[in-house]
């Protein structure tokens, strides 16, 4: 990221453009289009509302980035169908039952709740929700999951699946991305009121040539280039597994306070959200800072009663055991 500059309209440009993209198509498995736009993932999340619903979505949340969802359709305008699934659950295709009608634009929904520590199949839902509307669109926030736990993008077959550079890709915040369907742009085409900075036409247009639509994050994308690199080497199916060991080892780990806060089988291998009983967290946390290791206390409805543990990106196994051989040493000294 600390190679000099160039313009965003040149010819260097262009091949780092078009090998970012080229990169990421490999490593998740599909030939669906690659937008960048500067910015957080919410960026793209909010364009994937503006292209892709004129009028009303079915937004299903257990937590609270779920809810941002449909929160961003409903400040643009757009009329939402609320599907709300207890936190610590799975989002399971009975819970749209009958409800993907005639109407329904788009279903969208979060594939790994970090608030909750939850990760939903979503094939399993992007099946339901074509097994009751051929028309409707299928819009992932897979911001902890991709790169980081098997999507099955080319089976889930969704129309926005978007995600950012801060996390499994592990680079600073600053790059919004979307893997973008053709279903969508037909749909985009029809949608008045798609703003300028985030018109998937618009960008389009300009990512057919290798370009981004407004200047976008240079040195950023330089390191994404060479994390890209970085999962194609070390291969995604191995990259896939190194993550569950470290989810692993969290949930084991988790058994010595009070367990973890989602049911089985639905555990997020990118971040543990673990039940915090009774445990000072504040106390615990400030000693595991001084010891160079920072986790995370709850978010959103469960924030007083969860605290969270980060395993993704470029962490390892053994930087993970350090982590909770430090954490059993904090525990010792509170008793």
């Amino acid at each position: 990221m600390a190679r000099p500059m160039i313009t965003h309209r040149s010819k260097e440009y262009k091949k780092l453009h078009e090998g970012i993209v080229e990169k990421t198509r490999k490593a998740l498995g599909t030939d669906m289009d690659v937008f960048m736009v500067s910015g957080s993932a919410t960026v793209m999340i909010e364009g994937a509302v503006r292209n892709g619903i004129a009028g009303r979505s079915l937004g299903i949340t257990g937590g609270s980035f779920g809810d941002r969802s449909i929160e961003v359709a409903q400040l643009n305008g757009k009329n939402v169908d609320k599907v709300e699934v207890p936190m610590g659950k799975g989002i399971r295709p009975e819970h749209i039952e009958g409800r993907v009608k005639k109407d329904i634009e788009a279903v969208h929904w979060v594939s790994n709740e970090s608030s909750t520590g939850v990760f939903s199949d979503s094939t399993a839902i992007a099946d339901e929700v074509r097994r009751q509307s051929s028309d409707a669109l299928v819009v992932v926030d897979a911001v902890t999951s991709a790169f980081a736990m098997d999507l099955e993008v080319e089976k889930m077959g969704p129309d926005a699946l978007i995600f950012g550079t801060q996390k499994a890709l592990a680079l600073p915040p600053g790059l919004g991305i979307m893997l973008c369907s053709e279903k969508m742009l037909k749909k985009a085409a029809t949608v008045s009121n798609r703003g300028f900075y985030t018109d998937l036409l618009k960008i389009k247009k300009q990512s057919d040539d290798n370009y981004a639509l407004t200047t976008p994050p240079v040195s950023l994308m330089y390191g994404l280039d060479f994390q890209l690199d970085k999962a194609l080497a070390e291969g995604m199916p191995a990259r896939y597994r190194r993550h569950q060991e470290m989810a692993d080892l969290v949930r084991a780990w988790s058994g010595k306070l009070n367990g973890m806060f989602p049911d089985k089988g639905v555990q997020s291998n990118t971040i543990g959200v673990l039940n915090r009983g009774a445990l000072d967290f504040d106390k615990f946390h400030a000693s595991l800072k001084s010891r160079g290791y920072e986790i995370s206390n709850g978010y959103g409805g469960v924030k007083e009663k969860t605290f969270r543990i980060g395993h993704m990106g470029d962490l390892t196994t053994d930087r993970v055991k350090r982590l909770l051989s430090a954490m059993d040493e904090i525990l010792e000294e509170m008793k």
